[in-house]
């Protein structure tokens, strides 16, 4: 790769970069991806696979209307993936109970009911009645029960690989084990310097998860980021306990995956990448998931492991320019929303790098010059 020349070059191979590459080649751009570890090894691997469109959100928030286009675009791209690639990313659309434990969880609850049930998405209250009906092995004791019927789900690791390999058939380079060590703007294009050598690319897109914040401090833009680990389990019983997302407002959920596996997450560790997953972490899980589905506590252990999600300052990504650097893009900051949003932030990004208007979705929102425009240095 020493001294090649690209249109694009991506500094992060999880699945916002997948996602971003996969568009750019398809418009048949000259993409390189370059990642200091493995492709997809970080959170794009360890995630859940929700797409919580409406379960994350109870009020106004610029991230709606993406995150509602986003979730819409998966049906036809599980098919696309699946035609170039061979993988079944895993899609299902049996839809989410949002629960409550305590009569303040329940407040809160109805509240996002509410807030859904005023713009005209899909919501319903379910009585208990109608939650024996739904989900005969969940607590039916709970609350307060919202079904979210559209927040479907996917296989995070199969999203993500299909990603790469889709990009690579339509002719993106992948380098693993690369990693970026200095940058350096030269008229109108870039210099990257990495341990394996030189390339040069026209823009550059940061999208690193959780370790862009340290990319970027080499142009001078440091940006109020930290990483945020999350520790999960699978498990697998003897025949299905639940057909939908169980996703309980104390911040357990319980994904329902092949082969009559559940996917119990996750805890919240704020300011650390360290992966190591603990005792405390997984037996509060599995504590909260005993409670939330009959039938957990007999299920047989498979594996732990832990993912480290990139947040923001305000709890919005970072989609946009750099402020100083001409195409050079950042986006980052996804959080736990990296996969619902992945297929809608490779186009946008995608768009953004061609110039393209945008009138669909206001992107003001997510700009890097919201916080520390004016302090970054040229």
């Amino acid at each position: 790769m020493n001294g090649r020349h690209y249109d694009v070059a991506i500094i992060g191979g999880g699945i916002i970069g997948g996602s971003i590459a996969f568009e750019l080649a398809k418009r048949r751009m000259k993409v390189v991806v370059l990642e200091k570890d493995r492709a997809v090894s970080q959170a794009s691997s360890a995630a859940a696979g929700m797409l919580g469109a409406q379960s994350e959100f109870s009020s106004e928030n610029p991230l709606v209307p993406m995150a509602l286009k986003s979730r819409s675009m998966f049906p036809k791209l599980a098919e696309e993936l699946k035609e170039l690639t061979g993988i079944d990313i895993g899609y299902i659309e049996k839809g989410m109970l949002k629960v409550a434990t305590t009569d303040e969880e329940r407040m809160a609850l109805k509240q996002q009911y509410e807030f859904w049930t005023k713009i005209g998405q899909p919501v319903q209250w379910l009585s208990p009645d109608e939650l024996r009906q739904h989900e005969p092995n969940v607590n039916q004791s709970l609350l307060g029960v919202m079904y979210i019927p559209r927040d479907g789900q996917i296989s995070a690791p199969h999203l993500s690989q299909a990603f790469v390999q889709a990009s690579m058939i339509h002719g993106a380079e992948w380098y693993e084990f690369t990693e970026v060590i200095d940058i350096k703007r030269e008229e109108d294009s870039y210099k990257l310097l990495t341990n394996q050598g030189i390339i040069r690319a026209e823009a550059v897109v940061a999208a690193a998860g959780a370790w862009t914040g340290l990319f970027l401090e080499k142009t001078g833009c440091p940006l109020p980021m930290f990483p945020v680990k999350g520790e999960c389990l699978l498990v697998k019983t003897a025949k299905p306990l639940i057909q939908a997302t169980i996703f309980a407002k104390n911040g357990c959920y319980i994904v329902p995956k092949k082969g009559n596996r559940l996917l119990i997450g996750a805890t919240s560790t704020p300011n650390t990448f360290d992966k190591k997953v603990t005792v405390h972490g997984i037996s509060s899980l599995l504590e909260r998931a005993m409670q939330l589905v009959q039938g957990v506590g007999g299920a047989e252990w498979e594996r732990t492991w832990a993912g480290i999600r990139p947040q923001t300052g305000d709890g919005l990504p970072y989609i946009g320019e750099h402020p100083h650097y001409r195409n050079m893009w950042i986006a980052t900051g996804h959080y736990r929303n990296g996969i619902l949003l992945s297929p809608i932030t490779g186009i946008l990004m995608a768009d953004l790098i061609e110039r393209r208007d945008h009138r669909e979705i206001d992107l003001s929102p997510f700009s890097v010059k919201r916080h520390n425009g004016a302090t970054c240095t040229t």
